[in-house]
């Protein structure tokens, strides 16, 4: 059994509101840690992309599991880079990390200075390179930010990923893609893509409404959640909880 913990939408903004959630989100995973086997964070980090918010970020996220990190639309590239993972870049953040017998590729859905998604050539070539490369009896999971489908919310659906099609093909030839993971819509969620199971994480700075739940778009009065993602003999199973703060 293999146990993936996954947060999102953290936005370190330098408030002690915003602390506090993500504080008591990782303290409640922290102190499981004995039972999980990663920590993924699907991106948007910081609020602004400011060096200062990617300073708090670093001595905040701390855990003793292996931290998987993806960027979100609020991140920029540069400050990100340099500070959370150690190497300064202005390209596309993909990295991939074996945990275990399971293989993560952390892609970069995000569009410098805009708020949608897309996989870009330079993404999908490194995604397919290292999927070929890899045993095909190996599990992978596939983390971006953005959800490449529609999710019935109109905001976020007009920031979605976009372009998804073409991630398809690539899904079809490696048969071991045991899901997709993602954040940006501030909404624990379960769908599928390209045949697979597609699984948002809630956010941990805030919940965004769904159309009947009101007429504001962002509700701070949900508490942050997390996804438990639990694979173990070729099946997915995802559970949800939410943390008091």
């Amino acid at each position: 059994m293999f146990v993936v913990a996954h947060i999102s939408d953290l936005h370190f903004n330098g408030t002690r509101f915003n602390r506090s959630r993500i504080q008591s989100t990782l303290s409640y995973i922290n102190a499981r840690a004995a039972g999980i086997d990663a920590l993924l964070v699907t991106g948007d980090i910081a609020d602004e992309g400011t060096p200062s918010e990617y300073r708090e970020a670093f001595g905040v996220l701390q855990s003793p599991l292996p931290m998987l990190i993806t960027a979100g639309n609020h991140d920029v590239r540069q400050p990100f880079s340099a500070t959370l993972l150690g190497a300064e870049t202005s390209g596309p953040i993909n990295h991939a990390r074996r945990v275990g017998d399971v293989l993560f590729l952390m892609c970069d859905s995000s569009i410098p200075g805009r708020n949608d998604g897309y996989i870009d050539d330079q993404t999908l070539t490194w995604m397919s390179a290292r999927l070929e490369a890899e045993d095909p009896q190996t599990p992978v999971f596939i983390a971006f930010h953005h959800p490449p489908v529609e999710l019935h919310m109109p905001f976020m659906d007009s920031i979605r990923q976009t372009s998804e099609e073409r991630l398809v093909p690539l899904v079809e030839r490696h048969p071991n893609i045991v899901a997709f993971l993602c954040g940006h819509a501030h909404t624990p969620a379960v769908t599928r893509f390209a045949d697979r199971p597609l699984c948002v994480a809630p956010g941990v700075a805030s919940t965004l409404n769904l159309p009947f739940e009101g007429n504001e778009v962002v509700n701070r009065g949900q508490p942050p959640g997390i996804a438990f993602h639990i694979y173990d003999k070729g099946r997915l199973v995802t559970h949800y909880r939410s943390v008091m703060f």
